[in-house]
């Protein structure tokens, strides 16, 4: 088939009527029920000034230590093409009386004119590579007609913002959704309103503010509560807590479908190899089909996770195939598993990437694939679990047997909560538990460095970065790698 008759022959639909601009100060108006000074057209939406492109809507929002307001100039300068804002500016603008509602209704109608196919996923662990994996998969199979969250964009601004920036001709949009406190995911599924819900897994992530692993699971579990009728929920079949998620969800969903590993889940593992490049070769039961695929992931997690794409890619209709394709090509992301190869004295290095996040389920399962990762010697950078509250010190010491388990050669401990597990690394070298080789107990990331420079990282090093955010764990991969940092906004 030539070129030509290729084009000819691209399927063309009602919504490529549709106006190609995000954005224009009526549609703005209409949304907000603002008053516009200038006419114009946006093609994307922002709200911090450092990141605005040439064409952007910026909305000035206003915080409790921050006002959007007095960086106006920046915006403009960085190619602004108008703002909403709360008074009279001397740019192009949309006047309202509150920005952040403004933003809500902005999001709102962004929602309703898409018609989109919207994925909602929360969890305690894995919300982001999930929310990944099935847009690549929905964005390969509607020829680029996807939509979501950027970077960990989970929270209460987060998910309007990327509500307000999908298009009119998205066919789906995928939107995670986090959480630190009780409360905060209802409102988060009511803005997005999606057609599928899918939780990841529940773990310990703070507990401390939620007080019990029973609290955590409901509060996930609300998001079912803004699915549209007729939608789909999508839970973990192997987690202790799949009935309490069943009998939450059954409350709002017209179908719930589990996945996992058990024999009565709906999307279930049947069989998962190690494949060459370290990730697995997983064969699945859909019920009415049998799918085998790759993942280029490494870790039992993404196994598991891989199942959880599945479901939720058949719930919304999507190209399995285009599923399985996306699983074999993805990437870690920054912070989240990305995998860099350092140039040190001998040859290379393996240095792991988990710097964003961490709970007791998500360092078990990084530090068993490290125990799986070929390597002369294994390094495990552990920066402190935060928000864990009263369960803090138990947490980080039961880390003892992952880390033995895993025979990790090396630890280096960061943080003040982090003493707990120092002190049980003591006592195992004292009695020769396990296989944990030395470890230095640091008090933020420049230590740490420094004790990763003087025991030498050498060829065949696999080390392991993993702790969370605030622990900023980032700078010491960006000291070893030379990246550059970046910022990020989420809960979990």
């Amino acid at each position: 088939m030539s070129a030509m008759t290729a084009l000819r022959a691209w399927p063309v639909e009602a919504r490529d009527a549709l106006p190609q601009a995000l954005w224009s100060a009526a549609q703005v108006v209409a949304a907000t029920g603002g008053i516009a000074s200038h006419q114009f057209q946006a093609s994307g939406v922002e709200m911090d000034s450092r990141d605005v492109k040439r064409g952007d809507l910026f909305v000035a929002l206003k915080g409790e230590a921050m006002d959007g307001h007095k960086f106006l100039g920046a915006a403009f300068a960085n190619g602004a093409v108008a703002a909403i804002v709360d008074r009279p500016v001397d740019f192009p603008h949309v006047l309202v009386e509150d920005t952040t509602a403004a933003l809500h209704a902005l999001a709102h109608a962004a929602r309703e004119r898409a018609q989109a196919v919207r994925i909602g996923i929360t969890g305690s662990v894995g919300k982001t590579g999930v929310k990944e994996a099935i847009f690549q998969a929905l964005d390969r199979a509607s020829r680029g007609a996807a939509h979501r969250s950027v970077r960990s964009y989970n929270n209460h601004v987060g998910v309007p913002l990327t509500l307000a920036r999908m298009s009119a001709r998205a066919k789906f949009g995928v939107f995670e959704m986090g959480m630190n406190h009780a409360g905060e995911i209802a409102p988060l599924a009511a803005h997005v309103r999606p057609h599928v819900a899918l939780i990841t897994t529940i773990a310990p992530a703070h507990i401390e503010n939620l007080g019990s692993m029973e609290a955590i699971a409901e509060e996930k579990a609300a998001i079912f509560s803004g699915l549209m009728p007729g939608g789909t929920a999508v839970i973990p079949a192997d987690s202790p807590w799949c009935e309490q998620l069943r009998a939450i969800a059954e409350r709002y969903a017209a179908r719930v479908i589990t996945f996992g590993t058990s024999p009565d889940a709906d999307v279930r593992l049947l069989d998962a190899i190690p494949s060459a490049n370290g990730g697995s070769l997983v064969t699945a039961d859909l019920g009415d089909t049998r799918l085998c695929y790759s993942v280029a992931e490494p870790g039992e997690h993404w196994i598991a996770n891989s199942l959880g794409v599945m479901a939720a890619v058949k719930a919304a209709g999507g190209d399995l195939g285009a599923a399985g394709l996306a699983l074999a090509e993805m990437g870690g992301l920054k912070g989240r598993g990305a995998r860099h190869q350092l140039s040190v004295q001998g040859g290379k290095a393996l240095l792991i990437d988990e710097s964003y996040n961490a709970n007791p389920a998500s360092m078990r399962a990084t530090l068993r694939q490290l125990g799986q990762t070929p390597a002369t010697r294994r390094i495990a950078v552990l920066g402190s679990m935060k928000e864990l509250g009263d369960f803090g010190p138990k947490f980080h010491a039961q880390l003892v047997e992952p880390l033995s388990e895993a025979k990790v050669d090396y630890v280096v401990l960061v943080g003040e909560e982090m003493r707990a597990l120092a002190r049980e690394l003591g006592k195992a070298n004292v009695v020769s538990l396990g296989n944990v080789g030395g470890f230095a107990h640091c008090n933020n990331p420049a230590e740490a460095i420094a004790a990763l420079d003087e025991y030498g990282i050498t060829h065949g090093d696999a080390i392991l970065v993993k702790g969370s955010n605030s622990v900023g764990l980032g700078a010491l991969v960006s000291h070893f790698t030379g990246l550059a940092g970046s910022k990020d906004q989420s809960g979990t």
